[in-house]
């Protein structure tokens, strides 16, 4: 059996992150409850630095092209623990674009091509202009 790329703490890490992807979805879902959106963060925070390390993780957050965009991811996650979940949740909607927006691009081309559904994925992107380039995470 073929060894996989990933490491058994970056497995762990990508688990931490789907998990916070999912009390994310779930949080938006149960109309923007404070718990699951704040506990969807950390645990994509300590998901990322488990995935990257945590050196890699301060150089991300502190590059200088990307610090709007990370005041404003902490800042709404700030907002979302202080009950202001709905404001809080679209301030760090648009941090996340900032940070991880060279990123999509890399997760439309990965999307187009899935079997059954990667037609219909590629319309979507085309329609919304995200470029795929080969970009990958800048860290």
């Amino acid at each position: 059996m073929p060894t996989m790329w990933l490491s058994d703490s970056q497995k762990i890490g990508v688990a931490f992150c789907s998990g916070g992807g999912f009390f994310l979805i779930g949080g938006v879902i149960m109309f923007f409850d404070r718990a699951m959106l704040a506990m969807g963060n950390i645990l994509f925070l300590i998901g990322l630095t488990i995935i990257i390390g945590p050196q890699k993780t301060a150089l991300f957050f502190a590059r200088r092209q990307k610090l709007k965009g990370t005041a404003a991811f902490f800042g709404g996650l700030f907002l979302i623990l202080m009950r202001w979940a709905l404001v809080g949740f679209l301030v760090e909607l648009y941090g996340i674009f900032i940070l991880f927006g060279d990123f999509l691009g890399t997760i439309a081309g990965f999307a187009r091509s899935t079997p059954v559904i990667g037609p219909w994925i590629g319309v979507l992107v085309d329609r919304a202009g995200v470029s795929v380039r080969g970009s990958e995470l800048p860290v």
